[in-house]
């Protein structure tokens, strides 16, 4: 049965302890994305600083699934935290609903009655966005270093 990136689910199994090793690679791009979101909102780009804020948390929390030896396929940030071994505090999963808002709607016109995507985000939103990705990846920063 062919899994996540075309790799079967035996592959998956027998790549065991380096796939839990990789979880520093997905806290680096997790990172690399919130500049990103940074660099975007001073660009005045404030719908790919949302976009990239949700790239950052969703990586972040995925580090550490990972770092627990689980694959995670879902881009869903809040259910992302929610499937954690241990529950984090209620409001970083509100903030996860946040940034999971921005997955969509920052991209696609359709995802809006009317308008570019773009026109429906500015500065609050992105402010927003890099507030709460921040918070994400403080979290995951401090549940690895409690491991």
């Amino acid at each position: 049965m062919a899994g996540f990136s075309g790799i079967d689910v035996g592959t998956w199994t027998r790549l065991g302890n380096r796939m839990t090793q990789r979880w520093r690679d997905w806290l680096d791009q997790a990172e690399y994305d919130l500049e990103q979101a940074v660099a975007s909102k001073n660009g005045g780009r404030h719908a790919w600083a949302c976009f990239a804020s949700h790239q950052a948390a969703e990586k972040a929390v995925k580090a550490l699934h990972v770092a627990g030896g689980k694959r995670q396929t879902s881009n869903v940030i809040a259910r992302l935290l929610t499937e954690l071994p241990e529950t984090p505090p209620e409001d970083l999963i509100d903030k996860g609903r946040a940034l999971d808002s921005f997955y969509v709607g920052t991209r696609y016109p359709n995802g809006h009655l009317q308008g570019a995507a773009f026109v429906h985000y500015g500065a609050l939103q992105s402010d927003q966005g890099l507030c709460y990705a921040g918070d994400v990846i403080k979290f995951v920063r401090q549940a690895l270093a409690d491991d």
